[in-house]
Parts: C-alpha cells; sequence; structure tokens
C-alpha cells in the first residue's frame, strides 16, 4: 500500500476545502443561513461533520449535517453483494437551502449520481455542490466535484482507501495496488 496522506495532510484539505465553500457561497450571493452538509455513507458523512466545524466559527452557527444512505439508488445494486443499507439520517428539509454534497473519492460518478437522486427524496435544494477529499479521474458520468482536496491521477484498478475515525483507527489515505497486475509478475 502506497500512502497518500496521514492526519496532518487531510487536516489541511479539509482546511481549503472549507475555504473553498466559503468563497464560493460569498460569491454566489447564497443564503448562508440556511447552509446543510449531506455526507454520502460512510465516510462522507464523517467529512461532512469535521467540515461543519470547520464552517461554523466563519458562519457563526453550525451547518446542520445529514448522513445519506445510496444503497438502494446505486445503478449496480443488483450486481454486487447483498447490501444491508445503513439508512439515512436527516432531520431537515433541503428545500431551498445551498447544499454541500460531500464524500471521500469521486471516481466514476456513479455514487453521486445515486445521491443526487437519493436526495431528491428529501426536498428541492437552492443547488447542490459537490465536496471531495479526492477526485482520481476517471470519470463514466459528467461529474464534477466543486471542492477538491486534492486530484490524482490513479491506475484505474487501484483503489483508493479512506480511513476516518473514529470509524477507523487512525486517518490516512492509501493507494491499494492492482491485484491483477501484481499477481501477473509474482
Amino acid at each position: 500500500m502506497k500512502p497518500l496522506m496521514n492526519a496532518a495532510q487531510i487536516d489541511k484539505a479539509l482546511n481549503n476545502i472549507s475555504d473553498q465553500i466559503l468563497a464560493n457561497l460569498l460569491a454566489e450571493s447564497a443564503d448562508i443561513s440556511k447552509l446543510a452538509l449531506v455526507g454520502i455513507r460512510r465516510r462522507g458523512e464523517i467529512l461532512a461533520s469535521r467540515l461543519s466545524d470547520r464552517l461554523s466559527p466563519q458562519l457563526k452557527f453550525k451547518p446542520p449535517v445529514g448522513a445519506l444512505d445510496i444503497t438502494l439508488y446505486r445503478d449496480d445494486a443488483m450486481r454486487a453483494p447483498l447490501t444491508i443499507p445503513l439508512g439515512t439520517e436527516m432531520n431537515f428539509r433541503l428545500d431551498d437551502r445551498p447544499v454541500i454534497l460531500v464524500d471521500d473519492v469521486l471516481f466514476t460518478g456513479r455514487s453521486v449520481r445515486a445521491a443526487l437522486d437519493a436526495m431528491v427524496d428529501f426536498g428541492r435544494p437552492q443547488f447542490i455542490r459537490l465536496a471531495v477529499l479526492f477526485d482520481r479521474m476517471g470519470r463514466e458520468y459528467p461529474i464534477a466535484a466543486d471542492f477538491v482536496g486534492e486530484r490524482v491521477n490513479v491506475d484505474r484498478h487501484s483503489v483508493i482507501v479512506v480511513e476516518l475515525k473514529p470509524m477507523d483507527a487512525l486517518d490516512r489515505v492509501v493507494i491499494k495496488p492492482n491485484a491483477k497486475k501484481e499477481r501477473a509478475t509474482s
């Protein structure tokens, strides 16, 4: 496994993303008092919570955070092993709110497409912007992140693994190499 980010680098990336969000909201003259962050389960919800904490001193309030389960909205749900949905936790409506959708890694765009479909069940936002810790290129859908911690070009068959407390033992990001390529050369 090749390390990409340690805890300090993740913190720096999140600070950078929160600065990007603030600058964008001010430029768009958005109603910042209605801002909400929605994280795609699992690690997107942790990142959304951390971003809310970082934004609250400048905004003078803590933006609400929701956790969105996209399991039933994925277009590959029938091909994947049976996954039991964790459920969505969102105790607010999205109507007329500026919403920041948060995920850990943007790759093909399939998760974000599913999240957009799922969000419609919770209202019609003023607008939705996408924040990701990593944009790893390789889109299958025409989806782009508005706020990015880091852009990396990674072999299509490699996996970026994001580990975040409290779900994981530590905060770090690593690349797992292409397993097919490793077997062929060993």
